[in-house]
């Protein structure tokens, strides 16, 4: 157990992934090495199952936060007070959300039809 050598509660395992990745046009191969931490211990979780959370968290990443980040430009907002960041990422979420809901597969595509056709937001909101 890595608790008999290290003071660090909760820790289950230590796990290394090797990657190759390109850039999304294909260019610019090269292999990366990420490391991570998890509380699970080898019992609870093999490498199989690391690697399954693992995607399912850039699953995640890839279907909201990078939508949030890109179609939204989330990073640029001026919202910046009190509740309000909090209050916009809900609303970005659940129009995302809303979309996913009735099948739209990109995201962008549909938020520029609905600026050009708001009328039709009433039949994503009320189907």
């Amino acid at each position: 157990m890595l608790n008999d050598y290290l003071d660090w509660p909760h820790l289950g395992q230590v796990f290394r992934i090797d990657r190759h990745v390109t850039d999304l046009d294909g260019g610019n191969p090269r292999d990366e090495v990420a490391l991570g931490i998890t509380d699970l211990t080898p019992d609870q979780a093999d490498a199989a199952t690391i690697g399954c959370l693992v995607r399912g968290h850039w699953g995640i990443e890839t279907r909201l936060h990078w939508v949030r980040d890109v179609v939204y430009d989330e990073d640029r907002s001026q919202v910046r007070t009190e509740n309000g960041p909090r209050v916009m990422a809900t609303l970005r979420n659940t129009a995302i959300s809303l979309l996913r809901h009735v099948g739209v597969a990109n995201i962008q595509r549909a938020v520029n039809y609905l600026h050009r056709h708001p009328q039709q937001v009433a039949r994503i909101l009320f189907p």
